[in-house]
């Protein structure tokens, strides 16, 4: 039956290769520039295309886009001038009687009509004053509109009034900025240098991941052929399928992640214990100078999978390395070792008076074998170790 548990896992597992090479990180200039990460960033883009004098060279369009939007939210008997504008950020909406602050993203300023603009990842006020915004808009006798503007809708978060709040979306915006710009061939030609700059907007809030290649995607079907996932094909509607489909495989991948993480943390934990009890005494009766002193695994984040085996005599400091570490500092070592096998233990060895490494080795000991326990009279991390130690 479509959906059950060991079908499911094998299916994740079956994916990652084909998902991930969709998922790699292609150019883009807003990943390049980490632009888009943070709201403020987001919201000095948009207000520049807000701008009917901005160098976008687009006039008025985008500003109407926006405003046709907004309208739409609107009762019909009573829609808004749909451009006519000026554009302002950063603006402090708090009333002579608030506690501190309050600041807008975007504030759209005419003669009749205010919109102050919220600009956050989901539609939610996220500790902002819906009444404060509605008032300053007030101000003067003019008629007040508060916007969210995010890229999902999650209307559960719109509490305490931004309920009323009219929700616009990144994608529904861009999707029509994307067709204008895409139908005006003048403005194609006159601003290039704005045409690539919207371009890389439009891939990378709305595209997302490349899309797999043929062969992926012949490889998908007959993954979900083979897991007993293929009936979902035929389910109707298929958006909702879809989104089920993901949200199920969602699921299993957190599940295994997080089970990956603790298997980790129990190879860790079992093999800077062989280190202690047994790899040390195994080193030290072999070695004459620079024997271990101490073991320890204190290192976190990348360097997390990691037994360090400090030696005396200003020698060279030894690494037990494993899983996401071994992968990391084989992508840096001088010489990276060819189709490395990330089931084993791997030898690393610090550069004198570096933070680098100038050595790596695979071990033929298995990850399992150190879950399971390895012997007092098992050698062959010694015997590695001690390699590693004379290696040019």
């Amino acid at each position: 039956m479509a959906g059950t548990s060991e079908p499911m896992e094998a299916m994740v597992t079956s994916l990652v290769p084909s998902l991930s090479r969709s998922l790699a990180e292609q150019f883009n200039l807003f990943r390049v520039m980490r632009h888009g990460t943070h709201e403020k960033q987001i919201s000095n883009v948009f207000a520049w295309l807000l701008r009917g004098d901005g160098t976008h060279e687009l006039d008025d369009a985008f500003q109407r886009l926006f405003l046709d939007h907004v309208n739409r939210s609107l009762p019909t008997e009573a829609p808004i001038p749909p451009s006519g504008y000026r554009v302002l950020q950063e603006v402090d909406t708090s009333g002579p009687d608030a506690f501190g602050k309050d600041i807008a993203d975007i504030v759209l300023s005419s003669p009749q009509v205010i919109i102050v603009v919220e600009n956050y990842e989901a539609s939610d006020g996220h500790g902002h004053s819906y009444p404060g915004y509605v008032a300053y808009g007030c101000q003067k006798g003019k008629r007040s509109v508060v916007v969210l503007l995010c890229a999902r809708r999650e209307s559960h978060r719109q509490v305490d009034g931004w309920d009323q709040a009219v929700v616009v979306t990144y994608a529904e915006l861009l999707e029509d900025l994307r067709a204008l710009v895409t139908d005006d061939r003048s403005w194609r030609r006159r601003c290039p240098q704005q045409l690539f700059f919207l371009e890389q907007m439009f891939r990378h809030f709305l595209e997302g991941p490349a899309a797999m290649n043929i062969d992926d995607r012949i490889a998908f079907i007959r993954t979900m052929c083979e897991t007993g996932e293929a009936d979902r094909y035929g389910y109707r509607p298929q958006a909702v399928a879809a989104q089920e489909f993901a949200n199920l495989v969602g699921q299993h991948a957190l599940r295994q992640f997080e089970e990956g993480r603790s298997t980790l943390s129990d190879i860790k934990g079992a093999l800077r214990r062989y280190a202690q009890r047994t790899l040390m005494d195994q080193l030290n009766g072999a070695l004459t100078r620079g024997q271990v002193v101490t073991v320890y695994a204190r290192f976190v984040g990348t360097w997390e999978w990691c037994v360090t085996l400090e030696r005396a005599d200003s020698e060279s400091v030894i690494f037990l390395e494993f899983g996401p570490t071994a992968a990391a500092e084989n992508a840096r070592a001088p010489e990276p070792l060819h189709n490395p096998d990330y089931t084993k233990v791997f030898i690393t060895r610090k550069a004198t008076r570096q933070d680098s490494i100038n050595h790596i080795a695979q071990t033929d000991v298995g990850l399992n074998e150190v879950l399971a326990g390895l012997s007092s009279d098992d050698v062959r991390l010694r015997d590695a170790v001690l390699q590693a130690v004379t290696a040019d």
